[in-house]
């Protein structure tokens, strides 16, 4: 076997010759734009040889080393002719491509689902096969894609690297700071259509879409009835099992929603967020400045079912219904 011979870099930032040997690595010296020489021992023998000397990353032949150079370098030699987005590499380019013509030539063999990008086929296969080989070595949590880890590590650590320059909150991950941004933008980029409505995140067009349709997805296991969001449902469930998660730091008395303590804690501020348009008073909750609208509106939405009497109130429905009872005993 030949123990010597020569290499010279066929790229113009690589200038002259080494000579080398079966115990020889080369070094791409990114400051320099040349290529040095380092041994290693008969143990190494078979390792990839070529070293990025950056961050020493191995690669099995000089074109695979330099194409990873120019994520160091910053060179981007592949200009995109449709938008003129440069890229470093040409696959990164010809992936790119398919933004603008369409194609998606990576198919799943299950459901016939198809992608542009061989590695998006790869993350929706392991919808089917259920693999998640990314794993929180914090608290075992096992994910399907690497980037989902990343993000969940977050929880682990209080990291939080995307600020919003309006009001300086900060996220953990880059879409809740884009949700987040269009409180300030107002932008509502989902919209009904059915009637039009807009709003600001794809989850709450998709919760909206139901009153449309009907379907309620999310069923009690204790009485069937169902409803439409799950976070409805798990309230509803307290109901059964008497939970009341949320303590009023005050006077220590619980609620089985948050929505009820902050209607409760009010009772201590004396806040009274909700005013009347019509004469100006104002009240603590939301349901009792409707239940006053309908003085004004003459709104009377509860009829008693033995009498056909119509009340603005609930409550005072049910007092009603109590002259019935006593009149049938």
């Amino acid at each position: 076997m030949a123990t010597t011979g020569n290499v010279q870099g066929s790229d113009e930032e690589t200038r002259g010759s080494v000579g080398v040997s079966a115990n020889t690595a080369f070094t791409w010296q990114g400051e320099r734009h040349e290529w040095s020489v380092e041994e290693f021992s008969e143990d190494d023998k078979g390792v990839k040889v070529y070293k990025c000397e950056e961050c020493a990353k191995p690669f099995s032949c000089p074109s695979l080393l330099k194409s990873h150079m120019r994520a160091h370098t910053g060179k981007k030699s592949y200009k995109c002719e449709e938008c003129r987005r440069q890229f470093s590499r040409l696959g990164d380019l010809k992936t790119h491509m398919r933004t603008h013509t369409g194609e998606k030539p990576y198919r799943c063999e299950e459901c016939s689902r198809q992608f542009n990008h061989v590695g998006n086929l790869k993350k929706h296969m392991r919808t089917h096969t259920g693999e998640k080989p990314y794993r929180c070595e914090e608290c075992s949590r096992q994910f399907t894609e690497f980037g989902t880890l990343k993000t969940h590590m977050r929880t682990h650590t209080g990291e939080k690297p995307y600020r919003c320059e309006d009001c300086g909150s900060q996220f953990n991950h880059l879409g809740n700071l884009k949700k987040h941004m269009r409180t300030h933008t107002g932008e509502k980029p989902y919209r009904c259509k059915e009637c039009e409505r807009q709003f600001s995140e794809a989850g709450h067009l998709k919760r909206h879409m139901r009153t449309h349709t009907g379907k309620k997805p999310y069923r009690c296991e204790e009485c069937s009835r169902q409803f439409i969001e799950l976070g409805t449902l798990k309230k509803h469930i307290r109901t059964h099992t008497g939970e009341k998660p949320y303590r009023c730091e005050e006077c220590s008395r619980r609620f089985g929603q948050l929505v009820r303590l902050k209607e409760h804690m009010r009772t201590h501020t004396g806040e009274k967020p909700y005013r009347c348009e019509e004469c100006g008073k104002q009240f603590s909750k939301l349901g009792d400045l409707k239940s006053h609208m309908r003085i004004h509106t003459g709104e009377k939405p509860y009829r008693c079912e033995e009498c056909s009497r119509h009340f603005s109130r609930l409550g005072t429905l049910k007092k009603h219904m109590r002259t019935h009872r006593r009149n049938s005993t």
